[in-house]
């Protein structure tokens, strides 16, 4: 044991600020200031594992980059001051123009407490509905798809359950990337039980699709229509359940009726799929009872996703697959503790405790609870609406808390337009580089994870603690107790006199248990936690709710039939296939990468996490790329009616003809032209109000460079104005840029110099111009190490990433300084390649190395190189390496 272990403190049990998995965390701070991250192997959502960006959390704790103290327009300022200007200008907005001319935009990074008194707040004592939150963009549509089901938003199904499913349908998730702790699960099961079937409805073939025994490459949107072909194909199959429709549901005739209404031809033409596909899909699941359809943003972030999620769930309801063991509809969410908003009422048409805001009987057990003097009546804005009413001047003062809408929200440029009118901005923050921070009048510094204290909810309805193992740095503080603050100084005081997270956490446990006296009365009953004293709360394990003080949870939720309509029944809501998009371009998916995570705030702080995928790229199909001139690596600019952005080809054939994908992670820190969002039109679900993110048309076309580089430099690069277009990220010992502009270089070496932080005549800045090619090389080397180094090419930079990174730093040789400006090391110091699996830092040639060797399989490769032996990942693109080199009449070279 090295001294460090012998010398760390006992690790914390928490619980991981990324996707809603809900993973357990050991994390254990290291004397030498850093921190120890490993799976909590008691957790029930893991079991011990941990992702890529999980694994990594310890280098993203840092106060590098993080906002330490509250600032006025910019000038540093005394908490008081700045509390105090909050309340003040809060309640002149709603003194003048009334509550609705206030509003909070929240987020599924607050932890359950801070969610509850920002809810208390808005909808009790200010008297507006105008919270809203980035779950909005994220699940609204399974809420709405839920409550019309179910008349309550009830997730019914567990991992669990999932597991011991006989057939597993993936509906526009990409578990892989998105959720790769519960992919592991499934994957561990299909490997234990061979029989296990696994469809992947998804318009990319993504790494997903590793495990399934069939892809169904949908058209966009053509979700409604094949659950639509399904319900239809259960009846004629005879796979319905009259007996469970007729005591336990209605609507199935009206349901039933838009399916029978779909001909085979409008199916094959709506979903883009073949008549051989549609039958396989739909004979696999009339034939096995335990089926578990499971879905995430695909289905959600749709103008139709709530008509979707009912044409899903309805299938589940015709067949009386819920409520039975390896049986249900599964929305797994996107944030960590999303389902933790859902509780506590942060979206704007819903109260805390997953009471309806329309419901006058519900208003009175709120209002009578929080003794609150004006609870708002109606729904208030929902995200979209929300940022349009600050455009046009109805919001006079809003909050933004824990969320970066500048870079995630549809037709972004258009937030920052409202923003920048927005007579009083407030942003509680984490970052100093959050893109929205700039619009701060008030810039409040909220606590971090691995500070804060309190509860999230998983996807399957599990509370787990956040405990924290750091101290607050500077003046941070948690946003329950910044939002507590501001109420008192608004004279609220007696509501809000909270000291702990575990007195808020006992008050939302109470709520929900109050006047729920009923068996089927409300879902959400925490009833047994309400008593929970500080001891308690700060030693509360994993759990799973309803958790009623009145009487034993049930086994299993709906397992007796009851759902939480008045009658009991469920509903089967009768849906149509969205109207057909016959506007010209592409169509633009957005989604997320394996290692960053929504804004990069966090990941893009950790050099592992951005070795993977380290700029924003552009998936499009080869014959559109052909047409247009495109070739891999390229540059291509998209166009909408709403902005633009600027992104790296990736020629690949995982997506359709006629549409393209993009990653939404990058912001103006990272890369100022990768802002993708800023593309997607604010078309909305009518339902749930829900972004279409999915589905935006845009234009392509060849960025017109005339030149292009790849840096690393020891510092962070500046200025980059050089360039029209660039994407930082950081590396091990410093940072790399890809780099490009659209005029031509009149003096190389000045741009090097200045890019590099040298004198043009430094000593130490080597060079090497190569006329044939037209392209540059400048090394910097200070005491005999490299401080940076720059390549200008006419064309795409040919240089290996990996190795000029891991060289920033280190002590160079004449032969080294050689080998770098050539870009690529000897024999002795071989080129890793693109880095594949992030844990362990291998790259694609050293795992075709393996194979070289005789590594034949994914546990072969993994024995020789650890690639794919932590999270596991990485192992669906170890998958395609090594099919490739199977395919006839291919030789693999390492490059």
């Amino acid at each position: 044991m090295n001294d460090l272990a012998q010398n760390a403190t006992p690790p914390t049990r928490t619980t991981c600020p990324y996707c809603g998995v809900g993973c357990g965390v050991l994390a254990s701070p290291m004397p030498d200031g850093s921190v120890s991250i490993a799976g909590d192997p008691d957790h029930p959502a893991n079991l011990g594992r941990l992702c890529s960006k999980g694994a990594a959390l310890g280098e993203t704790v840092g106060l590098e980059e993080r906002l330490l103290h509250p600032a006025i327009e910019g000038e540093r300022v005394s908490w008081d001051a700045a509390l105090t200007a909050v309340a003040e200008r809060f309640s002149a907005a709603v003194r003048d123009h009334g509550p609705d001319a206030v509003a909070f935009y929240c987020s599924g990074q607050l932890l359950t407490e801070d969610y509850y008194v920002a809810n208390k707040l808005m909808k009790g004592f200010i008297g507006s509905a105008n919270i809203d939150t980035n779950s909005r963009l994220c699940m609204s549509s399974s809420v709405a798809g839920h409550v019309r089901a179910f008349g309550a938003d009830h997730v019914p199904v567990s991992y669990e359950d999932m597991e011991a499913a006989d057939l597993v349908v993936l509906v526009g998730s990409n578990l892989a990337w998105c959720h790769p702790v519960l992919y592991q699960r499934l994957v561990a099961a299909k490997a234990a039980r061979p029989a296990m079937r696994v469809v992947v409805i998804d318009p990319r073939r993504s790494a997903t699709c590793d495990i399934a025994d069939l892809h169904l490459a949908l058209a966009a949107d053509g979700d409604v229509p094949l659950f639509l072909g399904l319900l239809a194909h259960l009846h004629r199959a005879g796979a319905t359940d009259p007996a469970f429709l007729d005591a336990h549901t209605t609507g199935f005739g009206a349901a039933l009726g838009e399916a029978l209404a779909l001909t085979a031809c409008d199916l094959e033409a709506a979903t883009g799929l073949s008549a051989p596909d549609l039958l396989a899909f739909f004979d696999l699941v009339a034939q096995t009872p335990r089926t578990v359809t499971l879905w995430s943003q695909g289905a959600n972030q749709s103008a139709s996703g709530t008509d979707k999620v009912n044409a899903i769930v309805n299938c589940h309801l015709a067949t009386g697959r819920i409520g039975k063991p390896g049986a249900g509809p599964f929305s797994i969410t996107g944030q960590p503790n999303a389902m933790g908003g859902r509780e506590v009422g942060g979206l704007a048409n819903m109260l805390a405790a997953h009471m309806a805001i329309e419901n006058p009987a519900h208003r009175e057990i709120v209002r009578t609870f929080w003794n609150a003097p004006s609870l708002s009546e109606k729904p208030g804005l929902k995200a979209v609406d929300l940022f349009r009413a600050v455009a046009d001047g109805r919001i006079k003062a809003l909050w933004i808390m824990g969320t970066n809408p500048v870079v995630s929200m549809p037709d972004a440029d258009a937030i920052k337009a409202a923003l920048a009118a927005c007579p009083f901005v407030v942003v509680s923050e984490a970052s100093a580089t959050a893109d929205t921070l700039a619009f701060a009048h008030v810039a409040l510094p909220a606590a971090a994870w691995g500070e804060k204290n309190g509860t999230v909810t998983n996807s399957e309805r599990r509370i787990s603690r956040q405990r924290p193992f750091l101290d607050m740095p500077g003046e941070a503080r948690p946003d329950w107790w910044i939002l507590s603050a501001v109420a008192r100084r608004m004279g609220f005081r007696n509501a809000f006199a909270y000291h702990t997270p575990a007195e808020i956490f006992a008050e939302h446990a109470a709520l929900t248990a109050f006047r729920n006296e009923a068996a089927t009365s409300r879902d959400l009953d925490l009833g047994a936690l309400a008593g929970l004293d500080a001891a308690a709360y700060e030693a509360l394990a994993p759990l799973r709710w309803p958790l009623s003080a009145r009487a034993a949870a049930p086994a299993r939720s709906f397992a007796d039939g009851r759902f939480f309509h008045a009658d009991g029944r469920a509903r089967l809501v009768p849906v149509a296939p969205p109207k057909r998009d016959a506007a010209s371009g592409f169509t633009l998916n957005t989604g997320r990468v394996r290692d960053h995570w929504h804004t990069m705030t966090r990941t893009g702080l950790s050099p592992r996490l951005s070795a993977h995928i380290a700029e924003p790229f552009l998936e499009i199909h080869p014959e559109d790329a052909a047409a247009l001139g495109l070739a891999d690596a390229d540059l291509a600019r998209l166009s909408s009616p709403h902005g633009e952005a600027t992104l790296r080809c990736l020629v690949t054939d995982r997506g359709r003809r006629g549409a393209v994908f993009a990653p939404m992670h990058w912001t103006a820190a990272y890369a100022p032209s990768g802002r993708v969002d800023a593309l997607v039109e604010p078309r909305t679900d009518p339902v749930s109000g829900q972004p279409a993110l999915k589905a935006s048309r845009v234009s392509v076309e060849r960025y017109p460079a005339a030149w292009y580089g790849f840096l690393v430099s020891t510092r962070k690069p500046e200025p980059l104005s050089v360039a029209g277009y660039h994407a930082l990220a950081r590396t091990r010992g410093g940072w790399r840029a890809e780099i490009a502009g659209a005029t031509r270089l009149a003096d190389p070496a000045a741009v090097a110099a200045a890019l590099l932080g040298a004198e043009p005549t430094e000593p130490g800045l080597l060079s090497y111009d190569d006329a044939a090619t037209g392209s540059h090389r400048f090394a910097l080397v200070r005491d005999g190490r490299l401080d940076g180094a720059l390549w200008l090419s006419p064309q795409p930079v040919a240089v290996s990433r990996a190795f000029a990174a891991e060289k920033l730093g280190a002590t160079l040789t004449a032969l080294d300084r050689a080998r770098l400006l050539a870009g690529r090391g000897g024999a002795d110091g071989p080129d890793k390649g693109a880095i594949v699996c992030s844990c362990m830092n291998i790259g694609a040639n050293d795992i075709l190395a393996a194979m070289a060797k005789g590594a034949v399989s994914v546990e072969a490769v993994a024995a020789q190189t650890r690639a794919g032996t932590n999270c596991g990942s990485c192992r669906s693109e170890i998958r395609a390496l090594l099919a490739r080199a199977a395919e006839p009449r291919e030789t693999v070279q390492l490059a």
